[in-house]
């Protein structure tokens, strides 16, 4: 009995452990993204200064060559609203269908649909031009902040928390993460070598998709362990009675 409660009391300690590691990677993420985009937002649209955007102009006109020009076109495909919204459409599906977990199919539409309208309403706020001189074609619409970086940053960002909580194998679950941050980060690379984004804008996208992914996934949380706490036991109550079969 003792082995027993003390077994229980390790497991209990190891838990709490876990959950004060995981609360605070998730406060030093916010917290780094917040502080990040306030940054930005105030070199450029406060103290005017644009030298860290025109440095990086600089160094990437060297590796212009149209091999790297197809290859960035490529990239940026994936953090296209042509790719997103059926991808989103898609995964949400394969939740709802074939693994019938209820909510990941709904916090996948969730966050699909309001990190673009997050990213226009603030393209509209800041009102930012785009670069004068793209590289390949002139992109629409204003600048600031990123909307392949935001976007990218909440889609991807998801798959991760995604395979973080379900992938048990190490093995697999962090060689997966690490390639789909990499990936997040060539997304916005590709906007920067196109020139249709200042690096500012991708370094905002990437400080407010973080943000807005936390704070989804935050509230979507809280909403799905209330509906279990109080929506399933009442529907366990009034589950009717079996009807017994006459002999």
């Amino acid at each position: 009995m003792i082995r027993f409660i003390h077994h229980h009391i390790k497991k209990t300690y190891a838990a709490l452990a876990l959950l004060s590691i995981e609360l605070l990677l998730i406060v030093i993420l916010f917290a780094a993204s917040f502080v990040a985009f306030l940054i930005v937002a105030d070199k450029i649209f406060l103290q005017n200064k644009f030298e860290f955007d025109q440095n990086a102009f600089d160094f990437l006109s060297g590796l212009v060559s149209p091999r790297n020009n197809s290859v960035m076109q490529f990239i940026t495909f994936f953090g296209t609203a042509t790719f997103l919204l059926p991808a989103n459409v898609l995964l949400a599906a394969y939740f709802a269908f074939i693994q019938k977990h209820k909510w990941y199919s709904i916090k996948i539409p969730v966050i699909g649909i309001t990190s673009p309208l997050l990213m226009y309403g603030l393209k509209n706020i800041f009102e930012r031009q785009r670069p004068l001189v793209p590289l390949l074609h002139a992109a629409s619409g204003f600048s600031f902040p990123s909307g392949h970086s935001l976007t990218s940053m909440t889609f991807y960002g998801l798959i991760a928390y995604i395979v973080w909580e379900r992938v048990k194998n190490p093995y697999v679950k962090w060689p997966v993460i690490a390639a789909l941050i990499i990936f997040i980060h060539l997304i916005g690379f590709s906007r920067i070598y196109l020139r249709v984004h200042y690096p500012s804008d991708v370094m905002a996208g990437f400080a407010l998709g973080l943000i807005w992914l936390v704070i989804s996934l935050y509230v979507l949380r809280h909403i799905e362990r209330y509906t279990h706490k109080k929506i399933d036991p009442v529907v366990e109550e009034k589950k009717p009675e079996p009807v017994k079969s006459v002999a």
